[in-house]
């Protein structure tokens, strides 16, 4: 049960899902365990083919802080753009206009009573964070295994979003490369950015298993185009990801939607002050020296 005293941070969670019947239940179950409750839970079911939407009812039905908002199915899974109008929508339907965080979560995650309450800890600690969260874990027959990301890094799928911080980025970039472009924006703001290694967030779905991971390294190479990588970061990162499975299809995918991504020019962020202090980042990481990456 949520307890009060300092669990008075108001926050709000915006979790779009889509045919997560497998999962969801155990994610709002953590929730239910927290510490401390958000002001509302917006479950925003994308047009699931599945139970989502059935099993997320009958929770809204015991927990006033639960709403869920029902998305017409497109008939497939739109990547990276999806999300964000799922997102979007939720958003919009708001009724906690007053929060001091704001949550992007996804469905199929499980974490400890005392995630929220931990995470809000670093946020008093810290007044210059601006967007922070867990780390991102997989289970690999029993062994656990954490995503390895840049330092500045929060996994899209768990992220909080101080209001400050959300309302000096112009909230999210509506498609792929958001969840860079937000933290890179952030940054150049001011504001810090990073995961908190000793909250434990488990992932049930390894991350671009949706659609495979041929494909999934494709749309990060179209997520570098979007996010104004630098050609000679893209093309070291290519190189770097030969020492991780899978090596040579890994790198290809990546390199493949860059290139593409030049040819069929995807709509991407208009901000010369954004890609100038991104492309700036990459170019001092490659010269080893003090950056946002490291």
């Amino acid at each position: 049960m949520a307890t009060s005293g300092v669990h008075s941070t108001r926050y709000a969670i915006i979790t779009p899902v889509r045919d997560e019947e497998e999962h969801i239940e155990e994610t709002i179950a953590c929730m239910c365990r927290q510490t401390v409750w958000p002001a509302e839970w917006l479950i925003v079911d994308d047009g699931s083919s599945d139970r989502t939407g059935e099993i997320a009812d009958r929770y809204a039905a015991q927990y006033p802080w639960i709403r869920v908002l029902h998305r017409a199915n497109r008939g497939f899974r739109k990547s990276g753009g999806g999300v964000m109008e799922a997102f979007y929508d939720g958003f919009r339907a708001l009724e906690c206009n007053d929060w001091d965080f704001l949550v992007k979560l996804d469905g199929d995650l499980s974490f400890a009573p005392d995630y929220f309450e931990n995470c809000f800890a670093h946020f008093r600690e810290d007044p210059k964070l601006g967007i922070g969260g867990g780390d991102i874990h997989h289970d690999f027959g029993g062994e656990m295994k954490v995503e390895q990301n840049p330092r500045f890094h929060v996994r899209g799928a768990t992220k909080i979003y101080k209001r400050s911080c959300w309302e000096a980025i112009g909230g999210l970039w509506p498609a792929s490369g958001w969840d860079t472009i937000d933290e890179v924006k952030a940054n150049m703001m001011g504001f810090n950015t990073y995961a908190f290694p000793e909250l434990v967030l488990l992932h049930h779905r390894l991350t671009g298993t949706e659609e495979g991971l041929f494909r999934d390294r494709v749309k990060h190479g179209v997520a570098c185009y979007v996010s104004g990588y630098h050609p000679l970061f893209v093309a070291a990162s290519c190189v770097s990801r030969l020492t991780k499975r899978p090596r040579i299809i890994g790198s290809i995918g990546m390199l493949y939607g860059f290139l593409k991504s030049h040819l069929t020019r995807p709509p991407r962020l208009n901000d010369r002050s954004y890609f100038n202090y991104i492309r700036g980042q990459q170019l001092r990481r490659l010269f080893g020296m003090e950056t946002i990456w490291r």
